[in-house]
């Protein structure tokens, strides 16, 4: 479906969008607060840009040399083109070491492949120990954003759930109560886990090690309490040196949550002692991506879910609207490239506002991004033909100076004058959820002549 049609559902609930646009944008001005009491911030947006896009350059060579170094250190590489070859090995892995639950941490690598429904129907007790994954998880939903993956549920509804799953009180959803709930829950599950997964915030080609960032400490526990740890790492999280690891670190946390650093930023560069450490490095479209000169910027992206924060539409629609494992603007961006017919009114979900490149820590041009995804899917014929019409109409009106004047009249005089029902009615889709303002009395030009003289 489109992401209209299936935000009109969230949109109906005005209570719920108000609440979750409201809650986003307090994050937005974390990040703001954060970002301006860093003289530096400009100049460390600029120097990770530019790390980011000398790595896509030569990124086989720097994934050649990470693996070298992971393999000299006794860390297993493993390479996947796409998500079924992920899935795959890891479930080879399992199974190889008679797993039968898994402690699995925070990992849109894992959302993108569908890891945890393969895993389960071949048997496995999948469990998602970052609190907010656990949450939709046990409410059979995907996460709607990609730091904080149950934003849109409220903490009331997060009660009845713990009542139900866990037992604890009916009609109790103070915060700090349910944290305590599900600490004890967890804690029994990363005891009893077999094998623990995490995806890779950061890896080093010089070192061969990675960094994974939390804020609950799920993944030091997941991988360190069982003795198999599988990590699941997208190519594109890769960086040249040691020393660039401190630009990103300063950018993410500041980014997606307004903290100055994440509570836990892991280094692992080996097995731990009698352990195994495995690293599944996956494809699943990012190298179409690269030879793409107009979208391979979007391989920069650190997943801080910054764009998101601050997205009039993400804010508005939630986002489950965007039926895609990475929703908002950089989801925007990767859905039509991972496939286009299926993701083609997602471009169309933006004002081309430019708040996500704005606030980008990388500076992906975003919404220069989204404009060229438009002109892709009108050329490739994925744009509904009533969209078409209208374009086309529009570009007839925006070419005749004389056109578009007699259209503004009459539509200043439409609006004043007419019953509210020629404006607002079933055939006009676009004024469902929206109310234009007044009409002016008078035009700009009208205005720019009396003005001027």
């Amino acid at each position: 479906m489109s992401h209209a049609t299936l935000a009109t559902e969230f949109v109906a609930d005005r209570k719920r969008a108000a609440w979750h646009d409201s809650a986003l944008w307090f994050v937005r001005s974390k990040r703001d607060k954060c970002a301006q009491a860093l003289p530096e911030w400009e100049s460390l947006r600029e120097i990770a840009s530019q790390i980011k896009q000398h790595t896509s350059s030569r990124l086989a060579e720097y994934l050649e040399e990470f693996e070298r170094n992971a393999t000299a250190n006794g860390i297993q590489v493993h390479w996947a083109r796409d998500a079924a070859e992920h899935n795959a090995i890891v479930l080879r892995l399992l199974q190889e070491r008679n797993v039968k639950l898994l402690a699995k941490s925070k990992s849109m690598l894992t959302e993108e492949c569908h890891l945890n429904p393969y895993l389960e129907k071949h048997g496995i007790e999948v469990v998602d120990t970052d609190l907010g994954e656990r949450i939709v998880q046990w409410r059979n939903e995907p996460p709607s954003h990609i730091v904080l993956p149950a934003i849109h549920i409220k903490k009331e509804e997060v009660g009845e759930l713990f009542h139900e799953k866990l037992g604890t009180i009916a009609g109790e959803f103070q915060p700090e109560y349910l944290t305590e709930a599900a600490r004890v829950h967890l804690r029994q599950k990363f005891l009893e886990a077999d094998a623990g997964l995490t995806g890779v915030n950061f890896a080093i080609a010089e070192t061969g090690g990675f960094v994974v960032c939390t804020n609950e400490g799920n993944a030091d526990l997941g991988a360190s309490l069982p003795s198999l740890h599988i990590a699941s790492m997208g190519i594109e999280k890769l960086i040249p040196k040691l020393h660039h690891l401190g630009v990103f670190l300063r950018l993410l946390a500041r980014s997606a949550t307004g903290q100055p650093i994440t509570t836990y930023s892991s280094h692992f560069h080996a097995p731990r002692l009698g352990g195994e450490l495995h690293v599944v490095l996956v494809d699943n479209g990012r190298s179409k991506l690269l030879a793409s000169e107009e979208f391979r910027r979007s391989l920069n992206c650190i997943r801080c879910g910054a764009c998101l924060n601050t997205c009039p539409v993400y804010r508005r629609s939630g986002g489950h609207s965007y039926e895609s494992p990475v929703a908002g603007p950089i989801g925007s961006v990767l859905g039509p490239a991972r496939d286009a017919a299926k993701n083609a009114s997602l471009p169309f979900a933006c004002t081309l506002c430019g708040s996500c490149t704005d606030v980008c820590p990388v500076k992906i041009p975003l919404h220069h991004q989204l404009l060229a995804w438009r002109k892709e899917l009108a050329d490739e014929k994925l744009v509904p033909a009533d969209k078409r019409f209208a374009m086309k109409m529009a570009g007839l009106l925006f070419r005749s100076p004389w056109l578009y004047a007699t259209a503004g009249r009459v539509g200043r005089f439409a609006l004043r004058f007419a019953p509210r029902w020629l404006v607002y009615n079933r055939l006009n889709g676009w004024g469902r959820q929206r109310e234009l303002p007044p009409a002016p009395k008078k035009s700009f030009r009208q205005l720019f002549r009396e003005r001027k003289k």
